[in-house]
């Protein structure tokens, strides 16, 4: 369990099932505060990765501009210009355009705050730059198509520093089961094993061979064998926002439905599990009523045995079985996947943002967050 606590603490992905509590504040002005969201689709550069065609479009204040262009086309360019001297990605890093706001810059569809507002681009997500006019870059970003002001972001050189930041260095396995092993060779111990499919953060990187994490810890596979990518948060269009937070009240209302049902019900249960002895007490730190009893359920069954590919809570389950049979009790479905359980609800924007109940998804698992509790003497995040 320490060895999650750490992870997190380092800023590992953090995602949130949707009745969290959490909201978005709703601006006008193109710099505002608010809550971040799931920032809509990921934008993964990769060679020949296609950008869809901008096309002409009338709107109540004015038409945007069209325009056609892909990664491939940029990478070329650059690569040509450079005369093959310079990194392809980076190439690629330098044709984007990243938010640098306190939370969202608004994306509208003139270069004027006279322009109807399209969508938003949060802090540290990335467009792809276009055109530039007045003061106003012309960006494509998942769904959205518009402007933002260049006040608020950076493009060009400044842009390559900072997108390798703020970008993920993700590598998905593939091929059937793949060695994980404790040095960079293949004649290095083997760590483990991991699956054809599963995604893993990148934490170190040699010309043959990248560092992941899995249950048993850190290790290393090598580039033949996983695909590899920089993944980025992309802008949220006006629409996207609206149905997720629709979406998300009427998952609240179901959960807490739920919630109650299942307190009842366990009320009315003569025992409880008993879990095996613990050497350490844990509570539930402070969140929302929903929220608390996810956490305070399934404190009950800590202790009993991983098994890989389980979802028992007391003959054994693994992460994201664990996590899916504790929610199952509250009426709320989830995949037992701990990469499809990154797709579930939407980002809070760090650890420091999360609620007990909470999904904390980091390189290859998924654990339930029961929020800053004190272990004996140490404060300290804690997760299950």
């Amino acid at each position: 369990m320490n060895h999650c606590g750490v992870k997190l603490a380092a800023g590992a992905l953090a995602a949130v099932i949707t009745f969290s509590g959490l909201h978005i504040d709703v601006m006008a002005s193109d710099k505002v505060t608010s809550v971040l969201p799931s920032g809509g689709v990921n934008l993964f550069l990769a060679k020949d990765t296609s950008l869809e065609s901008i096309q002409t479009s009338e709107t109540g204040t004015g038409s945007r501009i069209e325009a056609s262009v892909t990664i491939a086309d940029i990478q070329e360019l650059m690569n040509a210009a450079s005369a093959g001297k310079q990194d392809p990605e980076e190439e690629m890093f330098r044709n984007l355009v990243i938010a640098q706001v306190n939370r969202y810059v608004n994306i509208r569809s003139l270069p004027s705050e006279e322009g109807e507002i399209l969508g938003k681009l949060y802090d540290n997500s990335v467009g792809t730059f276009i055109a530039e006019e007045n003061g106003w870059y012309l960006i494509k970003s998942g769904t959205v198509t518009g402007y933002v002001k260049a006040e608020y972001c950076v493009t060009g050189e400044a842009a390559v520093t900072l997108a390798r930041e703020v970008g993920m260095r993700m590598a998905t396995v593939n091929t059937v089961t793949l060695y994980v092993r404790t040095e960079p060779s293949i004649d290095a111990p083997r760590l483990g094993m991991v699956p054809e499919g599963e995604d893993f953060l990148v934490l170190d990187e040699t010309d043959g061979w990248v560092m992941i994490n899995m249950e048993e810890g850190d290790g290393w596979v090598s580039k033949d064998y996983v695909d590899i990518r920089t993944e980025f948060v992309e802008a949220e269009s006006k629409a996207e926002e609206e149905a997720r937070l629709a979406k998300e009240a009427e998952e609240r209302r179901k959960a807490q439905e739920a919630a109650r049902a299942s307190q009842a019900a366990q009320q009315g249960q003569q025992t409880q599990p008993q879990a095996p002895a613990q050497g350490t007490d844990y509570a539930v730190g402070e969140g929302s009523e929903l929220g608390v009893a996810v956490a305070e359920f399934a404190l009950q069954y800590v202790g009993y045995p991983y098994v890989y590919g389980g979802t028992s809570l007391t003959n054994g389950a693994d992460c994201s079985g664990f996590v899916m049979s504790v929610y199952a009790n509250f009426g709320v479905s989830l995949p037992h996947s701990s990469k499809a359980d990154r797709s579930q609800g939407y980002a809070v924007d760090g650890i420091e943002n999360a609620q007990p109940g909470d999904l904390i998804c980091y390189s290859g698992h998924v654990a339930l967050y029961i929020g800053t509790v004190r272990d004996k003497t140490t404060p300290r995040d804690i997760c299950f």
